[in-house]
């Protein structure tokens, strides 16, 4: 099936009128609106059991997301090669085992390749849950262990006083993301973590796809040109994560069928939309994911659909130009995104002072996802209202937010461990 959504001139015209247009953050200024429901069809008929969600609205709704909003990605070559090439079995005081993993995404040397990091605790018995998440600035940034490799690919820089020189990692840049990735804390909770660079898989920047998997994988390589409906970058990301998903049920030591995905910020759309995609992932976790991720784009609170596609033009579909500055239009809204991660447990998590992403709005699409859940017997966050600050809520979906800014935090962490052991200890 097919829409005919045309207009995308018109589309890329009111984008750049929209560049001048103010964000709201008043409560008092977020327009009426009605959300699509998730349990109605496109023929109008009602879903009224697992079965029809399954068979037929779950369908729908995918087919909708890739079509208008994150594209359409190739299939997977199936398990990537993957070539051990580092291992350090008493890594951090001989409490972890640290394995350096190179995936070649397409079967060649010559192709591109996504190198996981992974820390597996000394102390567990049998294989390990793990954590898998991609990070913005390389393997080597999440921890200040000397053993990780620097990242190869290429790495954005941050100004003057960047540890990034010409685009590329430094022995400066080690652990500079490390608050964002407790990895002692984890290892610790009986869990492992995987890591990898988002940049192995595209360069996040308008052309970067020409150094990155869209390139290798379209026939036309560089001068590809690519269909409205095609994949962007969040896709292609996403795409990576289940690349690694497959190494890793392959690997002895990790229990893959226990990966929780995680991922922040733009890497929380991408983890929403590969778990959306791939239901092998046991539990999905947003983290301030704002707009195209958690939260409604029909409140236009906030980052809004237009200031993506005018900022990020690449990360989104062709299509998706098109509902800049007219979200209702939209055939989707993003709690069905959230309602396509059930039955499975899902976290979504925001911050205070991140109104950037609306944390309101993330809350709201997270409890427009309970009657998906209810069809399985699930309760979701269980409460009527947004939550108080540093008060989490929630069952088969957890909810959070937290003092603070747009990041993620150690008490971001103590509660999806929490929501681990709770649904992957059971």
């Amino acid at each position: 099936m097919r829409l005919a959504w045309g207009g995308l001139l018109a589309a890329l015209a009111a984008t750049t009128r929209a560049q001048v247009a103010e964000p709201n953050y008043d409560e008092a200024r977020v327009p009426a609106y009605t959300l699509p429901d998730p349990l109605v069809c496109a023929d109008g008929s009602r879903v009224s059991s697992r079965r029809l969600w399954e068979k037929k609205r779950r369908p729908e709704l995918l087919w909708l997301f890739e079509d208008q909003v994150y594209g359409r990605a190739p299939a997977r070559p199936g398990h990537p090669m993957a070539e051990v090439t580092s291992l350090e079995t008493q890594a951090l005081g001989g409490r972890a085992t640290r394995k350096e993993v190179t995936l070649w995404l397409t079967g060649a040397r010559q192709g591109p390749r996504l190198n996981l990091l992974l820390y597996l605790p000394n102390h567990a018995r049998g294989r390990v849950p793990v954590f898998l998440g991609l990070n913005f600035g390389g393997n080597h940034t999440v921890h200040p262990d000397p053993g990780i490799r620097l990242a190869e690919s290429w790495v954005a820089g941050g100004g003057p006083s960047s540890c990034v020189v010409s685009n590329r990692a430094t022995e400066a840049c080690r652990g500079a993301a490390a608050s964002r990735w407790p990895v002692e804390l984890i290892l610790a909770r009986g869990y492992g973590l995987v890591t990898a660079y988002y940049g192995d898989l595209e360069p996040d920047f308008p052309e970067g796809w020409r150094l990155g998997v869209r390139s290798a994988l379209h026939p036309r390589g560089t001068q590809a040109v690519f269909a409205p409906e095609e994949w962007g970058a969040i896709s292609a990301w996403a795409w990576g994560l289940s690349c690694a998903l497959d190494y890793l049920q392959t690997d002895r030591a990790v229990d893959g069928k226990r990966v929780a995905l995680i991922g922040h910020s733009r890497l929380g759309k991408t983890a929403l939309w590969a778990g959306a995609r791939d239901q092998r992932f046991a539990i999905v976790i947003s983290n301030n994911s704002g707009e195209g991720g958690a939260a409604l784009a029909r409140r236009r609170f906030g980052e809004r659909t237009a200031d993506l596609n005018r900022r990020f033009p690449h990360w989104f579909c062709g299509n998706f130009k098109q509902y800049s500055e007219r979200e209702d239009a939209l055939p989707v809204d993003q709690h069905e995104l959230l309602a396509l991660i059930a039955p499975r447990p899902l976290y979504v998590a925001s911050a205070e002072e991140d109104l950037w992403a609306d944390p309101r709005g993330e809350f709201l699409a997270a409890k427009a996802a309970e009657p998906v859940y209810r069809l399985y017997g699930q309760r979701g966050v269980g409460v009527a209202d947004m939550p108080p600050v540093n008060q989490p809520v929630g069952d088969r979906v957890g909810y959070h937010v937290r003092t603070g800014r747009h990041d993620v935090t150690t008490y971001d962490w103590e509660q999806y461990l929490k929501f681990a052991d709770r649904h992957l200890k059971r």
